[in-house]
């Protein structure tokens, strides 16, 4: 048991504290979505003052999401070598754990 436990803890806590930083690539990809895509086919009201198109967005979003990536790819591939849990249990977790914070905060919004 100490050992499955061990197995899944780092990669818990590790990504649960990459998911502090994670807040702002998730909002900005929503942000994107919201004013872009989604806007165009009746999803969420498009912000009446983004009205300069999608490429200064993406100017922005596009290097800050791939800087976390990197972060978060580099850290969790570290750790992937020194857990004892399957590749598919442990990469699930490490794609799931940092939208805790994110869905925290939206579920703690007014």
């Amino acid at each position: 048991m100490a050992r499955h436990l061990r197995g899944w803890w780092a990669p818990f806590v590790v990504n649960l504290l990459l998911g502090v930083p994670a807040v702002v690539p998730v909002w900005l990809v929503w942000y994107l979505l919201a004013n872009g895509p989604l806007a165009e086919f009746g999803g969420p009201m498009r912000n009446p003052t983004e009205n300069d198109g999608l490429m200064p967005m993406l100017v922005v979003i596009v290097p800050v999401v791939a800087l976390f990536g990197l972060i978060w790819w580099l850290a969790n591939e570290a750790l992937r070598r020194r857990t004892a849990l399957a590749p598919r249990s442990f990469w699930l977790l490490c794609v799931l754990v940092p939208f805790l914070p994110t869905a925290a905060l939206i579920a703690n919004s007014p």
